[in-house]
């Protein structure tokens, strides 16, 4: 494993205590990060035992309890230099005609507007501060568009665009933002779609294989330590050869 130093650094990972958000805190404090895990489900944050870290309840669909988790993080740690917009949910597998609309909203609200309400918040600061790395998770349905998950991909190629957007805006700052498609990995959002359309994912990867999950949290590493100095606004592609763009 290479070496990533992320010493000095105070990192919120959204989403922290599985999956992708697991191994990206975990990759972080072998790299010197202290990290502020925010999610919202309290059991596994109570169960959770790993240093280096603090654990608080957010939900980040919810701008009020961003900018309360905000705030709380500030009480502790006084600074926040990287952001990891990791939290994030794949919703049932339905054609799009057959959607509930109260699992649309759900997910587009986690999934994307999620991401919206931690930069508000969190951008600012590190303006003022003029040091931040941000890098959201999208998808690469987000480039694609998956079939039955028609919400999941909407809100992930809406993760590209704010991407690109933010980037664009805080260029001329010492702020990167960034963003990884990776294809899917074996967590336990899985437990969430169908078998079918795992079938379906993983029949689309020319490694003929899930990505896993500490090959993106190398990626998020670097992506989120001072070597990244001049790109931002981009899309890296985690998709073991599925993308065509």
């Amino acid at each position: 494993m290479n070496e990533i130093d992320l010493k000095n650094r105070v990192s919120i990972v959204t989403g922290g205590v599985q999956g992708f958000g697991r191994a990206i805190v975990e990759r972080f404090i072998q790299s010197g990060c202290k990290v502020v895990i925010w999610d919202q489900d309290q059991e596994l944050l109570d169960n959770l035992n790993l240093e280096n870290i603090i654990k608080i309840n957010v939900d980040v669909s919810n701008f009020d309890s961003v900018v309360s988790g905000f705030k709380s993080t500030l009480d502790q740690v006084g600074k926040v230099d990287i952001l990891i917009n990791n939290a994030g949910i794949a919703g049932p597998s339905h054609k799009t005609w057959d959607y509930p609309n109260e699992d649309w909203k759900k997910v587009i609200d986690i999934d994307l507007s999620g991401i919206f309400y931690t930069s508000k918040v969190i951008v600012p600061h590190m303006i003022e501060n003029n040091y931040g790395r941000i890098v959201n998770i999208s998808s690469i349905a987000g480039k694609e568009g998956n079939p039955n998950a028609m919400p999941y991909s909407a809100a992930k190629a809406g993760v590209i665009a704010l991407t690109k957007s933010l980037g664009k805006e805080l260029a001329d700052k010492n702020i990167a933002v960034n963003c990884i498609t990776p294809a899917a990995a074996k967590t336990k959002i899985f437990d969430q779609i169908s078998q079918e359309h795992i079938d379906y994912m993983l029949s689309k990867i020319p490694r003929n294989r899930f990505v896993l999950v500490e090959e993106l949290a190398s990626l998020a590493a670097w992506m989120s330590s001072e070597e990244n100095s001049f790109t931002t606004g981009a899309v890296f592609d985690l998709s073991g050869g599925r993308a065509t763009y």
